[in-house]
């Protein structure tokens, strides 16, 4: 009897718990929705939000249903996926490896794209110059870029997962070792600019600043082909998350294969930040940014923090690219200039935090 009394409020609690996780999960949705209409509407010429809106949904005709569908919706949609993609695969990165500080650009593997990607570029031909500063990069062999750079990017995640499997490695290593390969592979991306002509190393330095602008439809198609199937993967494999962020041994102990879910993690996250280097260039942080907002704001749940983080990341990208196109208007600035300005504050902070714990 004692036992039904304590047990009896502990549902009604549970639901609670779940409803506002529930309802933090919805209200991101809706902001991303308002914020996708207010980007589209911002720019060189304005248009009304409602008008916006009328477009997207009836598909009016005229001069703004142009520029809307075929310059501002792509930007924005690559913008929702690319951020969303880095932002999970953050997510997933500071679980299978229990390091907060991971995420694609602080351990490397973005800079390494970089790289495989420039190799694609410069030297195998997927790439040419054209005279127009806006499109100094045009990839005539997506795929090509993309298999270049999931490589390069492969290669630091095989080094980042033989750091981790050392006992005594603690998150200050692993931050280490990714300073390390960032420098390693930045090194091998100005060898090739050495070796360039002058149109080649403008080319290259201008597309490695990021910007989501340069997305065409087929380019969203491609990272939305990519980065849904590999968040639904994680999605999957979100109670496998959970029980490594309590230790491989009581992993072990609940049935989960921990490094078939660590390697499968990486290597997916991997590709996330493989296709949205090689299409979109090097945005820095949001892998960061996005699951330590979420998990300030709903903890460490695998089955919250994942869509909470896809949701958060492609806001946040969303935000810096619209406040890029209007700070300096009509100077356009790299989106990745904005991102680094919001993520080096927060891994500064995460760093000493760290150390004074």
């Amino acid at each position: 009897m004692h036992i039904d009394l304590q047990a009896g409020p502990v549902a009604p609690r549970y639901a609670a718990y779940l409803r506002g996780k529930r309802l933090f999960l919805a209200g991101c949705l809706v902001v991303l929705l308002a914020l996708a209409c207010v980007s589209i509407s911002v720019g060189s010429v304005t248009i009304p939000v409602r008008e916006v809106v009328a477009t997207l949904v009836a598909g009016r005709p005229g001069d703004a249903s142009t520029i809307i569908w075929n310059i501002r919706l792509p930007r924005v949609l690559a913008a929702c996926v690319a951020g969303a993609g880095l932002a999970v695969a953050g997510g997933v990165m500071q679980s299978v490896l229990r390091n907060p500080l991971s995420s694609p650009y602080t351990l490397g593997i973005s800079h390494a794209a970089g790289f495989g990607a420039a190799v694609a570029i410069t030297l195998l031909g997927a790439g040419t110059v054209s005279a127009h500063i806006a499109d100094s990069v045009v990839v005539r062999n997506p795929y090509l870029v993309t298999i270049c750079a999931f490589v390069a990017a492969m290669v630091a995640t095989g080094a980042l997962l033989a750091i981790s499997r050392i006992r005594s490695s603690q998150p200050e290593v692993m931050v280490l070792v990714g300073v390390a390969l960032a420098a390693l592979f930045t090194a091998g991306t100005t060898f090739l600019q050495y070796f360039s002509s002058a149109d080649q190393v403008a080319a290259i330095v201008f597309w490695t600043f990021g910007d989501v602008g340069r997305a065409s439809w087929p380019d969203v198609a491609l990272l939305t082909a990519v980065v849904l199937p590999c968040t639904a993967w994680f999605q999957l494999n979100r109670w496998n998350y959970n029980a490594l962020d309590a230790g491989d041994d009581t992993a072990r102990s609940l049935g989960v294969h921990a490094e078939r879910v660590r390697v499968t993690g990486m290597l997916l996250s991997s590709l996330i930040t493989a296709v949205v280097v090689s299409f979109l260039g090097i945005i820095g942080f949001i892998g960061l940014l996005g699951p330590h907002m979420v998990r300030r704001l709903i903890g460490d749940d695998q089955r919250f923090l994942l869509p909470g983080s896809f949701l958060v990341g492609a806001i946040i990208l969303l935000v810096s690219d619209t406040l890029a196109r209007i700070v300096l208007a009509p100077i356009v600035l790299p989106v990745g200039i904005l991102t680094a300005f919001f993520g080096a504050p927060l891994f500064l902070y995460l760093i000493v935090r760290g150390y004074r714990r």
